[in-house]
């Protein structure tokens, strides 16, 4: 058999001889926002970069360019199925290769620090051997289909508050026991050919820069070959990114490497052979991904995966991470039932995805209105009403609206015209019709607007820059809309301005929205954001509740689905409570003491507050579910499906309970002080519990955990752990095992292996469980390496964090601290 990677490396090292300094440092420079350039005197092609993690949203940033949306990475976290997400990790390289990328900007593997987070619907977990796990498992799976997964963000980015310029400041133990340890667990057990380097600066220096954490630890401790690709615009200095392991910067074509990569080598100031390593990493990149000519790529076009169909997978994923929280006297599976009251703005309007970076557009979104509705037969009425809005910004204008969107220049000649399905505009990396940066000079919403009622109507413009606004004759806004604070995270969240409208009912008014094209010194890149939204007069939220009240007081059942919204959990800043938006939590309140058999589904992505949790009949959480989401619902609030999923986070009762909410900085600084202290492990030393701990999660049968034995090991496996467990229910089950490791002297644990089995009523299931080394280490800041002390431990089995059912008493052998 040829030896293929030998083969890969002479291809690699034959391109890179070829190259002289200019083409090496062009290389490394994106050409564009998503591409690096092509060489085709080398036969090098150009190298497509996509966002991910739940889709592959591809080089267009458009609606019209749609995309598989699985759940989001905290559900897929939920599975606890490493097994799971390689195959969700397979799906996207197919979805990559459809959409000709070869570079997935995903996954991400920081940390739930603090539930205020909010851009913890795109990371796994709390907990860092589930989070690598889970995304080691991601990774293989991408990188089986031949696309390069690309783990970020290295490091310690696990919050939103001033991202691009924060300065971390944690301590060593901290930074190795739990934020690095997700990247060296993906880097061994996956090897992936790429990892994004992030925004902020840990313990003084950007990470871009960071050669103790780049050329140090990824590279020499842990022996990543790969290439280190920037954060959007996080190269900022020439000389430090390139000396501080950084191989490729982007978006283009501004960068700090190309010509001004070359400058500095022929100053002095970067060493040649500097560049010739990057390069390097860069050109073995491509090698692998297939762009190299004569260099055979790391997965043989007949050697792929097979073909996976996308929305049974979505499906599978969303119905396997649902957690049922609460099941207070067995309210659900539901059975049979006449009357379904669904109550909720996204029962109707479903969240299934978050914002940013992670948004894709998926052909079709399955709400839970609508799965119910499919799933039941005609012999069951389901009602549904809103009940309360919990958008707290106006939303794009659609029903009623025909719109179209044109694009001028400064002439004002037309440069080219669409549909447009509602009021948004985004476009990120790309304008339209090959429109180039700098060509386009204003975009014109235009359009009628038929009114269903009449009364005082509420339009809305979002955005940043001149607009003006006219609706019939009449010019209702012209003016600037200046940003307040960061001006990348207003163009990512921008603000709004309202304004008051009279119109009749059922007559057509003419509608036009122009707004003048904002270029921003920090997006040196194609970027067009805006919104005109809508919303009907004479909406009273009491009213609104009423009506749910009296459908849920006529109803057998009361479905409530409540979530959060764009505005308060995205990616671009963190969130400041987690109460739920608008009424919401009235709402669920009024239902339940309207009727007692009331079910609560909780569409978000990380942690919200349910002060009305200990009166619900059932709790049941969705995450952000992807495109199948409420047909998975279905089958579970049915009974045709387990809700078999278990929290990868410790959600609490109330916001100021946690032990770990800071996430602003102070001067600049943002100072973990709570040291390895974070989620469940710093709940443990609180006098108070959480609502729910790490690893709770019920089902629709019980389980009894029956016997555990250890058998000891060397080396890296410091053991075996042999668990059994029966299904003592009535139906078949799925449970998630889980391990912690404590000294026999202290009361803290640490989540050390877990394992999901399946069994049928009254069957018996076994697993065999290593128990990794690491688990039981610690980072000695003295001896700047792992030490396991020589100590008497417990191995803590059970169905959570505080559940325990079994414990094995270990003894193992190693230095003294």
């Amino acid at each position: 058999m040829a030896n293929h990677q030998a083969d890969r490396e002479a291809a690699v090292e034959k391109a890179l001889a070829a190259l002289d300094l200019d083409a090496r440092c062009r290389l490394l420079a994106g050409q564009d926002m998503w591409t690096l350039p092509a060489i085709p005197e080398i036969g090098l092609g150009s190298l497509v970069m996509s966002d991910g993690p739940i889709g592959v949203r591809g080089v267009h940033w458009s609606p019209e360019d749609t995309s598989i949306a699985l759940p989001s990475p905290t559900a897929l976290a939920a599975t606890w199925d490493p097994a799971l997400a390689r195959r969700a990790g397979q799906l996207l390289a197919q979805e990559a290769r459809r959409k000709g990328v070869h570079m997935l900007l995903a996954p991400t593997l920081n940390l739930h620090r603090s539930p205020l987070g909010g851009r913890h619907f795109e990371c796994y977990s709390e907990d860092p051997l589930l989070t690598g796990a889970i995304g080691a498992a991601y990774v293989g799976g991408v990188q089986d289909g031949g696309v390069a997964a690309t783990p970020k963000h290295f490091v310690a980015n696990d919050s939103e508050t001033d991202r691009f310029t924060v300065d971390v400041r944690v301590s060593q133990r901290a930074l190795h026991e739990l934020y690095l340890a997700p990247f060296a667990a993906v880097v061994e057990q996956a090897g992936p050919w790429a990892l994004m380097a992030a925004y902020n600066s840990v313990n003084g220096t950007t990470m871009t820069e960071h050669s103790a954490l780049q050329n140090d630890i990824l590279r020499a401790r842990w022996g990543f070959d790969g290439a280190i690709v920037s954060d959007w615009t996080a190269a900022r200095d020439t000389v430090g990114a390139a000396s501080g392991g950084l191989d490729i910067a982007m978006p283009g074509p501004r960068s700090v490497f190309g010509s001004a990569l070359a400058e500095a080598v022929r100053a002095g100031r970067v060493p040649e052979v500097t560049v010739e390593q990057m390069a390097r990493h860069m050109l073995r990149l491509a090698a692998r991904v297939g762009v190299l000519a004569d260099a055979p790529p790391a997965v043989a076009e007949d050697a792929l995966p097979a073909p996976v169909n996308g929305e049974a997978l979505a499906h599978e994923i969303a119905q396997r991470s649902i957690v049922l929280l609460r099941n207070e006297n067995d309210a659900l599976p539901l059975g049979q039932v006449r009357r379904i009251a669904v109550i909720g703005q996204a029962a109707d309007q479903a969240r299934a995805l978050g914002g940013g970076s992670a948004q894709v557009f998926p052909p079709h979104t399955v709400s839970p209105l609508a799965g119910l509705r499919a799933l039941l037969d005609e012999q069951t009425e389901v009602s549904y009403v809103v009940g309360a809005d919990p958008r707290v910004k106006i939303p794009p204008a659609k029903a009623g609206f025909d719109l179209r969107v044109r694009l001028f220049g400064a002439d004002g000649n037309p440069l080219g015209e669409h549909p447009l399905p509602e009021g948004n505009v985004e476009w990120i990396g790309e304008f339209p019709d090959g429109i180039a940066v700098g060509e386009l000079h204003s975009v014109v919403v235009t359009g009628t607007f038929t009114p269903r009622v009449g009364g005082t109507h509420t339009l809305a413009i979002a955005g940043i820059g001149p607009f003006r606004l006219t609706v019939g004759d009449k010019t209702y806004f012209d003016e600037a809309i200046v940003p307040n604070g960061d001006p990348v995270a207003a163009f990512l969240a921008p603000p709004e301005v309202l304004i008051e409208v009279e119109l009749a009912a059922a007559q057509p008014v003419s509608v036009s929205l122009r707004h003048t094209v904002t270029t921003l010194a920090e997006l040196p890149i194609a970027f067009e954001k805006f919104a005109l939204g809508h919303q009907e007069p004479n909406i009273d939220p009491d009213a609104l509740i009423e009506e749910a009240v009296a459908a849920a007081a006529s109803a057998d059942i009361a479905v409530v689905v409540v979530a959060t919204t764009p505005e308060v959990e995205s990616e671009s800043f963190d969130r400041t409570s987690l109460s739920l938006p608008g009424r919401q939590d009235d709402l669920v309140t009024r239902v339940i003491a309207a009727n007692p058999r009331t079910v609560v589904v909780v569409n978000t992505g990380s942690p919200v507050q349910m002060p009305w949790a200990q009166d619900a009949a059932a709790i049941l959480l969705t995450w952000f579910p992807g495109q199948e989401g409420g047909a998975a619902l279905a089958d579970v609030l049915m009974g045709r499906a387990e809700p078999s999923g278990r929290l990868p986070t410790t959600w609490p009762a109330y916001q100021d309970d946690s032990p770990v909410l800071n996430v602003t900085p102070t001067d600049g600084v943002l100072a973990y002080e709570e040291d390895i202290y974070i989620g469940y492990r710093a709940w443990q030393r609180l006098s108070i519990a959480p609502r729910f701990w790490f690893g709770h999660g019920l089902g629709y049968t019980t389980w009894e955990y029956e016997a555990a034995a250890f058998t000891p090991a060397t080396g890296d496996i410091i053991g075996t752990l042999a668990v059994r467990v029966r299904n003592t229910g009535d139906r078949p089950g799925r449970e998630t095992i889980q391990t912690y490791i404590a000294h026999a002297s202290q009361p803290d644990r640490r989540l050390a292996a877990f394992a999901v089995v399946e069994a049928e009523p009254g069957e018996t299931a076994e697993a065999s469980i290593p128990i990794p080394r690491r688990a039981a280490e610690f980072w000695d800041e003295t001896a700047e390496d792992w030490v396991l002390p020589t100590t008497a431990y417990h191995l803590l089995t059970g169905r959570s964090v505080a559940d325990i059912r079994l414990t094995t008493a270990i003894q193992l052998e190693g230095p003294h601290a």
